[in-house]
């Protein structure tokens, strides 16, 4: 299809599914939690988590700009291919300022600024496509009017931030967060489209998998350099249980429902599920994972390093909390989306969530192996239950009978 500006696009379709591009892109920004891991790894503090949430939350709405624009033109084809190339190169070179987005290391160039002229570029490729290609469709052409001043102004408070340092820099980025989250927010969805429910679901769907994925790498990375051992096996095998059981918390049924709930909403119904239960809603399921993955990398370093701890040591403190405070924010996340998708509230999940930051205190006393073999439990304990008690609505979903599906 060509635009009047002549650039060359192809408009995505109802039946659409992801690109290998779009894959290829995904790839680039688990690179970017990856690095956001290892920055909180090495400064496990109040100050580093928070910083690590600020981070997130920034590279999260550089992917969901995307997300967005190539569910209206394909990512593979015509500019769009260039555009996403572009945006691959800055998330890149973003990811790898991530070490110093806050405090610049000695010689080179000045990282935070590296960090925000990435950022720069990235959003405004995606702005100026995005304009570009809403030029025929006027509804899409003034959403996308009324959305440049959020991205001016969250892009400009993170140059402002880069020239900043301590409180002040803090205060800045959480304004940037605000300015596009928030600007977003009150500019309304009138006006976005979504042509594809199927691709919108499934794009969302797999960076949930690969972020679950960068919490497996997150358990190897702990442990590159230790010797094999019994309690690092133990801890490894725990550890990949936990992240099972949060693609099965997923996947197994919340995705299909989400992905059904999204195809039969039509309009500005379907845009605004699609911002809420998917751009928003999405975002603590991220950093519950990140969270999550900063945890699993401390209990095998605890277990593994036998000349600094001992099998006997507990994982305290922002560790802790990381950890568990982030596979309840991941739960919680997910009840808020199964319930602005298909109004069902998922009970146990909330139990789930509130018995785990209710086991804080209790982990905080026990061995650092023993409070992730409590997360299985409780993890897989959910899994199961849900599993018995929703058998029947769960066959029925699963084998092509969505509509007998009532509680599950």
């Amino acid at each position: 299809m060509t635009h009047p500006a002549r650039v060359r696009v192809e408009r995505v379709r109802e039946a659409s599914t992801a690109t290998t591009l779009e894959l290829f892109f995904d790839l680039v920004f688990v690179f970017a939690l990856t690095q956001v891991t290892a920055l909180m790894a090495d400064d496990v503090s109040g100050r580093g988590l928070l910083r690590g949430v600020l981070l997130i939350a920034v590279v999260w709405w550089c992917w969901v700009g995307y997300s967005w624009l190539s569910n209206v033109v394909k990512a593979d084809e015509g500019w769009a291919r260039v555009t996403m190339l572009v945006a691959m190169a800055s998330m890149f070179l973003l990811a790898l300022a991530i070490p110093e987005s806050f405090e610049d290391l000695p010689g080179g160039l000045p990282g935070p600024t590296v960090f925000a002229i990435a950022y720069l570029v990235l959003r405004l490729a995606h702005l100026v496509l995005f304009w570009i290609i809403s030029g025929d469709d006027a509804g899409l052409h003034r959403q996308v009017a009324k959305f440049a001043p959020t991205m001016v102004g969250g892009t400009a408070l993170l140059l402002l931030a880069a020239d900043t340092s301590g409180d002040a820099q803090l205060l800045l980025w959480l304004a940037a967060i605000v300015a596009d989250y928030g600007g977003t927010l009150v500019i309304g969805s009138r006006g976005w489209r979504v042509n594809s429910a199927r691709h919108f679901a499934e794009r969302h769907g797999l960076i949930i998998i690969i972020a679950i994925g960068e919490s497996i790498v997150a358990i190897g990375v702990g442990v590159t350099e230790l010797p094999i051992s019994w309690p690092i096996i133990v801890a490894a095998t725990l550890g990949l249980s936990v992240s099972a059981s949060l693609w099965w918390v997923y996947f197994d049924t919340s995705a299909l429902l989400g992905e059904h709930s999204l195809t039969s909403a039509r309009g500005e119904h379907r845009v605004a599920m699609a911002r809420s239960a998917f751009t928003y809603l999405h975002l603590p399921m991220m950093g519950g994972i990140v969270l999550l993955a900063l945890g699993l990398k401390k209990v095998l370093e605890y277990v593994g390093d036998t000349e600094h701890h001992t099998l006997a040591d507990p994982l305290k403190g922002v560790a802790l909390w990381a950890m568990y405070g982030g596979v309840a924010v991941y739960l919680l996340a997910l009840v808020a989306f199964s319930y602005r998708c298909y109004r069902n509230l998922k009970v146990f999940r909330l139990v789930a969530a509130a018995v785990l930051l209710a086991l804080v205190p209790l982990a905080a006393t026990l061995p650092a192996l023993a409070t992730l073999g409590m997360l299985a439990v409780v993890l897989i304990g959910l899994n199961i239950v849900e599993m018995v008690i929703f058998a029947e609505d769960r066959k029925a979903l699963r084998h092509g009978h969505a509509g007998d599906v009532h509680a599950e």
